[in-house]
């Protein structure tokens, strides 16, 4: 059973968005998914696509998927490979997708000239923390993520 990686298209937009719940129950986030079929669509495969995806697949079947976008650094210069989400089915785990996808990911990278790939992952999420340090990924302990959002995201741009 060979893990082939390829690049999402619309068609697999449904298939997506069960992987990002599917997500966001193993990350205790269960009713937090606001995304719909038609929003994902349009991020990925509108006139000015927001981010890219990876499928994962296994005899055909798609397994996991990973959506990534661009950042840029000041720092270095150049772009850098943000992963947003991966995932890999249950059933599908130990089966080399996980690695394909990072791989590929780190291709994408290359390819178009990052000089970074990042991600965050849950700091209780042991299991993808060892899977990442095996990879060869570093935490970065010094960086807190910030956020702002709904009603703070309105009152910080001054309109509400």
């Amino acid at each position: 059973m060979t893990v082939s990686i390829r690049p999402a298209t619309a068609a697999d937009v449904p298939v997506m968005l069960r992987f990002v719940r599917e997500l966001a129950a193993y990350e205790r986030e269960p009713d937090a998914v606001e995304a719909t079929e038609p929003m994902m669509a349009e991020a990925l495969f509108g006139a000015s696509p927001a981010a890219e995806a990876l499928i994962a697949e296994r005899d055909a079947a798609p397994v996991g998927f990973a959506l990534y976008f661009f950042t840029y650094s000041t720092w270095t210069g150049k772009r850098g490979l943000w992963l947003e989400d991966l995932y890999v089915t249950p059933e599908a785990r130990g089966s080399g997708a996980g690695a394909a996808l990072l791989r590929a990911l780190a291709g994408v990278a290359l390819d178009r000239g990052c000089a970074r790939f990042e991600w965050t992952v849950l700091d209780w999420n042991t299991p993808a923390i060892d899977f990442y340090r095996a990879k060869g990924a570093v935490a970065l302990d010094a960086w807190t993520t910030q956020r702002v959002s709904g009603d703070a995201l309105v009152t910080l741009a001054g309109r509400g």
